[in-house]
């Protein structure tokens, strides 16, 4: 069985989207094409984008600065955002072109409480499969009016299983979840855990197959090859997706809302920001390159290439294992300067709750909310 997007006009049952914020929303007004539009927010956004009096600097590294202090505009602010993806372009390498179809093939199909969840599997890199978990909220929907999500597996053996709720904790269980809250979410499988025996093989066979590409390239390649196939499925609307992941997921959905304008919002939970944070320089992730004194590279750039779309960092520090917390603030308040070029809030920040490598109860429901707010139809 195949599936893709049609444009058929098809008579079904609307199913009713669950768009309710789980607190009062601010709303801004703002002219695009000489109309008022009104733009909601969380209304904890304030509590989110502004740093500590006091943040730790020794993780930061290298912060080459993102605007000419000689001027600053959103005109001025294209050239030097053109410049950086050429730059980190060519760090990364180029995996292949993405084939243009974006069908699939439903290898099983399961009905559960308040979603359908699929096993797929389809084209990735021209003339290789792979594997991923498709879920949709139960019912029947009209073409376009859902809005979609590509959520990212954590380091696990359990893959895709576990973030798509088949095994593994609950804490982890972010597809159906969402799922159940009227998103569509697409769970593709890391290459570091496709037909090979550990995490180093994957990573030795990859650079030996598409010498001088790194690892992290691959996994941007990845993530956005299963954006090509959720934006295909009919349900969903391509104008409202996102990008979510916790640990390594985190670290791809950066890369991925960073290269991909299509996502419109994106949530990373504990990927470490800083390059001393977590073990970026991993063969399978950016390499030892980083660790050279003079790199020019960092992710406050990154940061930077998002905006002026929401990006929410969840940090666990002070807890154990975390990733993310004060030391991330350095790279963030460098991005929120880019962010400041638009007449709008800055959409950018850290949520701090301090229990370590993990996603709290309280944390997911704001990030659930961000998720609503942010992919709401305006």
């Amino acid at each position: 069985m195949f599936a893709s997007k049609t444009h058929t006009v098809i008579n079904v049952a609307v199913l009713l989207l669950s768009f309710c914020s789980l607190a009062v929303a601010q709303t801004e007004r703002r002219v695009d094409g000489g109309r008022a539009k009104a733009v909601r927010d969380v209304d904890w956004l304030n509590e989110i984008n502004r740093a500590p009096d006091e943040v730790p600097t020794k993780f930061a590294g290298r912060i080459q600065p993102l605007l000419d202090m000689g001027g600053q505009s959103i005109a001025k602010w294209q050239p030097r955002r053109k410049h950086l993806l050429q730059a980190w372009n060519k760090f990364l390498g180029q995996v292949a072109e993405r084939p243009e179809k974006s069908d699939y093939q439903i290898l099983e199909s399961q009905q559960l409480d308040g979603f359908v969840r699929q096993r797929i599997r389809y084209e990735n890199e021209p003339g290789q499969q792979l594997e991923a978990w498709l879920l949709k909220p139960s019912g029947q929907a009209e073409l376009d009016s859902m809005p979609g999500i590509t959520a990212l597996h954590q380091t696990t053996s359990q893959t895709i299983d576990e973030i798509a709720g088949v095994s593994g904790p609950k804490m982890q269980h972010l597809a159906p979840k969402l799922a159940k809250r009227g998103f569509v979410v697409i769970c593709p499988k890391n290459y570091l855990w496709v037909d090979t025996p550990s995490i180093s093989e994957a990573a030795r066979r990859f650079s030996q197959r598409k010498p001088g590409v790194l690892g992290m390239s691959k996994m941007l390649y990845d993530a956005q090859r299963a954006t090509d196939i959720l934006a295909n499925v009919r349900e969903v609307d391509s104008n409202r997706l996102g990008a979510i992941g916790h640990s390594l997921g985190a670290k791809e959905t950066l890369y991925l809302t960073a290269f991909d304008s299509r996502i419109r919002v994106g949530v990373a939970s504990e990927g470490g920001l800083t390059f001393r944070s977590t073990n970026w320089n991993a063969p399978w992730y950016l390499g030892k390159a980083i660790d050279e004194p003079d790199f020019e590279r960092n992710h406050h750039e990154l940061l930077a290439l998002i905006a002026p779309r929401p990006f929410l960092i969840l940090g666990g520090e002070s807890g154990r294992g975390a990733a993310d917390g004060d030391r991330s603030w350095p790279l963030i308040s460098s991005a929120q300067k880019v962010y400041r070029l638009w007449d709008q809030p800055v959409r950018l920040g850290l949520l701090n709750h301090g229990q370590g490598h993990s996603i709290p109860e309280p944390v997911w429901a704001k990030t659930v909310q961000w998720l609503e707010t942010y992919l709401a139809k305006q």
